[in-house]
């Protein structure tokens, strides 16, 4: 793996096996929901999990949603970065600090 970046060795990954092809929006997001539910499927009758399971499943999610990032030619990085900042302008912390309540109802 050397040097490379996790999006470079993934780009790599699928470019070995031209599976880019099959990569199109819809066939990326509905393996993202797939992999969620296989990620929600550890937690399913206890919160006693096998760590090593939880870690893998995580990582089959967050690899799609590079792909997909990918695909729709943004930075991950950067659209988690703006929605934070708009997240952090419906949810003000002085505001929500220690509470669950949605937006709407502050």
């Amino acid at each position: 793996m050397g040097d490379r970046t996790a999006r470079e060795e993934l780009a790599a990954f699928v470019a070995e096996r031209d599976w880019a092809q099959f990569h199109t929006p819809e066939n990326l997001a509905k393996s993202i929901a797939i992999e969620a539910g296989e990620l929600l499927e550890c937690f399913q009758w206890s919160g006693d999990v096998e760590s090593r399971r939880v870690q893998e499943e995580l990582a089959d999610v967050l690899t799609y949603c590079m792909l997909l990032a990918e695909r729709l030619g943004v930075d991950p990085e950067q659209i988690v970065l703006e929605k934070l900042a708009t997240t952090r302008q419906k949810y003000p912390a002085d505001k929500v600090r220690g509470r669950a309540t949605k937006y709407d109802r502050l």
